[in-house]
């Protein structure tokens, strides 16, 4: 193993040192299973200090926001255990069912369009370089044609980027540090922890394992994974994802009309993210835009990631309608364009040539076979769970599958599948409070790998 491997696997930083014993870590165990073979893994960063003595200091404070964080972002910390347990393990195939990140082939026709702007760009004729800040206008109307279609959604209220994750942050640059906000409860973590560095949030309170100034909308199985809005206090900002991740679940019609009038009662804002919305396979909304009036209280963040595979090569877009004002009358759009205008360049315009083509009727198409082989994978891991007893939430809609352990630790359940099976999955108490005692089981995986971890948890839990 190599000294940067060595160092991410033994080196913790003071606040990751506290998140582990908080969550009741358990060193690596011997395995249980033997299986052969060994996976290379990519150590994704996680800011650490130095153990070294530091030679000079500059008068420099550092961001108090950021020493607000309890530890490294939640996906390359698995990441880290991975690696370790790799390391402990070097003869394990190990099998990575956590990170929600794709495993098959992006659809030739999408990268066939990608391959031929890449190609006319070495052209004199055919290059260019800065696009527009807001993405190709051709491409705006593209989405705004395929995904809104009678939504009173235009071209020109689309802003294609290089995926939802940055249009999150670059909202909460938008909203600035004096907003309050609300997040489901779990919920995708980029949500608060964005917050967080953006100053909008208390300290962090180990008692209840929240930050102070959020509002946590617990979701459970006991109220459908829908918030009860009566409980909920008034806040500027509301995060909301369906089909959700993590567990999966996507919100009935009835339930965002809830949501809607919620915000209307209270002058927020709704920042929808509907990242899964392909994966929805009932009457569920696929867009906060299908609800009467949401075009004056949401905006909605989406993404061809985990629709085309585009995971690596990074683009999606946010909707935001006319409609939408502050309580001083101005356009939520017009800020948003500035922002955009001074943080971005655009989106790469292969990404966008790529994005043209998933939205073309053999794109759309493509993309419907992607996305129904990984759901597929959720239906062999759904009935696996269920075979062993366990109740098992989401995977209908999304793919994702959320599997109850009453009683014990997420960390801990993590923790034992991956030193007795060499699987990985997510530990739900990542996700906020709310996932105390869930895992979560990702789609996202080859064939053989899904059906190969399914043997193993059943050989674990039978």
């Amino acid at each position: 193993m190599s000294a940067i491997h060595q160092n991410v696997s033994t080196s913790l930083s003071a606040s990751t040192s506290t998140f582990l014993s908080h969550n009741n870590l358990k060193s690596l165990r011997p395995s249980h299973v033997s299986v052969a073979g060994r996976m290379s893994a990519v150590v994704k960063c996680v800011a650490t200090p130095s153990a070294e003595k530091t030679a000079y200091k500059t008068d420099v404070a550092r961001n108090e926001n950021l020493a607000k964080l309890q530890a490294g972002y939640l996906f390359p910390e698995i990441a880290r255990r991975r690696n370790a347990h790799i390391a402990k393990n070097p003869d394990a195939k190990v099998i990575s069912l956590g990170i929600g990140d794709t495993t098959e082939p992006i659809p030739e026709v999408i990268t066939s369009a990608m391959s031929k702007r890449s190609e006319v760009l070495s052209t004199v004729s055919g290059y260019s370089g800065y696009g527009a800040e807001q993405g190709e206008q051709k491409l705006r109307a593209a989405i705004a044609s395929t995904y809104y279609a009678g939504l009173g959604i235009e071209e020109n209220d689309i802003f294609v980027s290089d995926g939802a994750k940055s249009d999150i942050s670059r909202l909460q640059v938008l909203f600035g540090s004096n907003v309050t906000m609300a997040v489901q409860d779990p919920s995708y973590p980029a949500y608060v922890d964005s917050s967080v560095i953006l100053g909008q949030t208390g300290l962090f309170q180990t008692d209840v394992e929240k930050y102070a100034n959020i509002e946590y909308m617990r979701c459970t199985p006991e109220n459908g994974f829908f918030p009860d809005l009566s409980t909920v206090r008034r806040t500027d900002i509301i995060f909301f994802c369906s089909p959700n991740n993590p567990t999966g679940s996507a919100a009935s019609r009835e339930q965002l009309t809830k949501l809607v009038q919620f915000a209307k009662e209270n002058g927020s804002i709704i920042v929808y993210d509907s990242a899964y919305a392909m994966y929805v396979s009932d009457d569920s909304p696929r867009s906060i835009f299908e609800i009467p009036g949401a075009r004056e209280v949401a905006l909605e963040v989406s993404s061809f990631s985990k629709y085309a595979g585009f995971t690596g090569v990074r683009l999606g877009w946010t909707a935001i309608p006319k409609e939408l004002h502050y309580s001083d009358g101005f356009p939520v759009a017009k800020d948003f364009n500035r922002i955009v205008c001074t943080c971005f360049n655009g989106a790469s315009n292969i990404a966008q040539a790529g994005g043209l083509a998933c939205v073309s009727p053999e794109g759309i198409k493509a993309m419907h076979e992607v996305v129904g082989f990984y759901k597929e994978n959720t239906a062999i891991i759904v009935d696996t769970f269920n075979s062993l007893g366990f109740k098992v939430y989401g995977g209908k809609n999304a793919p994702y599958v959320w599997v109850h352990f009453p009683g014990r630790s997420s960390w801990d359940v993590f923790s034992e599948i991956l030193e007795k099976t060499h699987v990985v999955t997510t530990p739900g108490s990542g996700f906020g409070p709310g996932g105390e005692g869930f895992v979560r089981v990702s789609a996202f995986g080859h064939r053989e790998n899904v059906l190969e971890a399914c043997r193993r948890f059943k050989e674990l839990y039978k």
